[in-house]
């Protein structure tokens, strides 16, 4: 089983910056798919960001050239670089990732607040 702790969420004014953590309890080489889902409330989960084990990322629209994932291997550790941030950016986050010994399943993290406000 792959465990995941997430940190890194706040308040946030509009066009202020926040960086989302991601701390997988297995190494990052292992994975197949990184991502990062958000949830605003009475909405739909949304796919903000994925990254591959071999560098390809993708991200929605709404987001692109102002969110960035990463990870760092040594820390094994997924990140989401949030900048410009936008009300409507407001939601709870999730990490996801997808083990390369099983590629179709998937793990979550608990969640983390984002609020961007004025």
């Amino acid at each position: 089983q792959v465990q995941l702790v997430e940190s890194g969420g706040g308040l946030v004014q509009p066009g202020g910056s926040l960086r989302l953590s991601c701390a997988a309890s297995v190494n990052i080489f292992s994975l197949y798919v990184t991502a990062w889902y958000r949830q605003a409330p009475e909405k739909q989960r949304e796919l903000v960001a994925t990254l591959t084990s071999s560098g390809s990322t993708t991200y929605v629209d709404s987001v692109k050239g102002r969110f960035t994932i990463s990870t760092d291997n040594t820390k094994n550790t997924v990140y989401l670089q949030m900048n410009s941030l936008r009300p409507e950016d407001t939601a709870v986050y999730y990490c996801n990732v997808r083990p390369k010994w099983d590629v179709g399943s998937d793990y979550w993290g608990q969640g983390t607040q984002v609020t961007v406000s004025s």
